[in-house]
């Protein structure tokens, strides 16, 4: 659980609430939350693995083209 207290006793609950939520999303429990929300498969996250690795190939390809000169 993270806890985040006041620095001093004239901090205004907004940044209180600002370095609280950027804590939260530093810490990635947003992410970890989301991907938890709904069961899947093995099977589907080997494919959505196996996509991501093709997306990732198919990304660096582009920029490499991209550097060269190429459409």
């Amino acid at each position: 659980m993270i806890q985040v207290t006041k620095k001093d006793p004239k901090e205004s609950t907004e940044s209180l609430i600002r370095r609280f939520t950027r804590k939260v999303q530093q810490s990635g429990l947003i992410i970890e939350a989301k991907t938890h929300q709904y069961h899947e498969k093995p099977l589907s996250k080997r494919d959505r693995r196996r996509k991501a690795i093709v997306r990732r190939a198919r990304k660096d390809v582009k920029v490499q083209k991209i550097k060269l000169g190429q459409k």
